[in-house]
C-alpha cells in the first residue's frame, strides 16, 4: 500500500482487460474501488478476491449508455464509500468493419458506448467534484484517437472525440484534474466484439504484439498519485514493438 490517501475511485467497464486490471492495482495501493459492467458475475467474483485480499470493493451492474444507471452508480459509490474523487470512464467497444459495409448498428453502438458513455460519467461526478473544488476524471481513449486506420473510422472517430471532451473539461475547471490515457495495442477482449471477418482478421495479425492491461493501469495509477496540483493530462502507451 502507498502513503497517499486513500481515494475513492469509480471504474467503467471493469469486468476484464484493463478495467479489471486497474482495479487490481488500484485496490492494491490502498484506494477505495467501486467498479462497474454489464457481466455482474464477473464483477461479483473480481471483488471477492479483491476483498479477500483486504481491499476495499465494492460494485454494481452498469450500463454507460444508460444515464441513470450511471448516476445510480456514482450515488451508491457515495454512500458506500464517501465522495468520489476519481472516475476511469474506461467502458468501451471496438466493433471493425469498413464504412461500405454499412454497419450502423455497430457504428451506434461505438457511438453510445464510446462517447455517451462517457459524457455520462462526468455527468455524474462533475456536479460534486466541482461543488468540493477537487477530483479527477480519467478517460481511456487510444492510440485510434491519434491517427485513423482503414476499417477503423467511426472508432477512431469516438476516440478523437473523447480527447476532445476531454481538453475541453480540463481548459473549463481549475480545480479539477483531466487524464486521458490512450493505450496502443493490449490483450482484451474489444477484438471479440469484431463481425466483419476480414477487420477481424487483419486484428489478430496486429494483436501479436500486444501488452498486457497491467501495463495501462500502472498508467492510471501513476496519474491518480500526482499531487493534487498535478494533472497528468495525456499519456500514450503502447508496445515497444508497435509501428504505429
Amino acid at each position: 500500500m502507498t502513503t497517499q490517501a486513500s481515494k475513492v475511485v469509480l471504474i467503467t467497464g471493469a469486468s476484464s482487460g484493463i478495467g479489471e486490471a486497474t482495479a487490481r492495482h488500484l485496490v492494491r495501493q490502498g484506494h477505495r474501488v467501486v467498479l462497474g459492467a454489464r457481466r455482474i458475475e464477473r464483477l461479483q467474483t473480481l471483488a471477492e478476491e479483491l476483498a479477500r485480499e483486504r481491499g476495499r470493493v465494492a460494485y454494481r451492474a452498469l450500463d454507460v449508455t444508460r444515464l441513470d444507471q450511471m448516476q445510480a452508480f456514482a450515488d451508491f459509490a457515495e454512500s458506500t464509500f464517501g465522495p468520489v474523487d476519481v472516475i476511469v470512464n474506461n467502458a468501451g467497444v471496438m466493433p471493425l468493419s469498413p464504412l461500405n459495409a454499412l454497419k450502423l448498428g455497430e457504428w451506434n453502438r461505438m457511438i453510445d458506448v464510446n462517447v455517451r458513455g462517457v459524457l455520462h460519467g462526468i455527468a455524474a461526478v462533475l456536479p460534486g467534484m466541482e461543488a468540493r473544488r477537487r477530483g479527477h476524471v480519467i478517460n481511456v481513449s487510444s492510440i485510434g484517437g491519434h491517427a485513423v486506420s482503414p476499417t477503423a473510422a467511426v472508432y477512431c472517430a469516438t476516440k478523437y472525440a473523447v480527447r476532445a471532451i476531454s481538453d475541453g473539461l480540463r481548459q473549463e475547471t481549475d480545480c479539477i484534474r483531466v487524464t486521458v490515457v490512450s493505450p496502443g495495442v493490449v490483450e482484451s477482449e474489444l477484438a471479440d466484439t469484431i463481425s466483419d471477418e476480414a477487420a477481424r482478421d487483419a486484428m489478430k495479425a496486429y494483436r501479436r504484439i500486444a501488452i498486457q492491461p497491467d501495463a495501462i493501469a500502472r498508467a492510471i495509477g501513476y496519474a491518480i498519485e500526482q499531487p493534487d496540483e498535478v494533472d497528468v493530462n495525456e499519456l500514450i502507451v503502447r508496445p515497444t514493438a508497435s509501428p504505429h
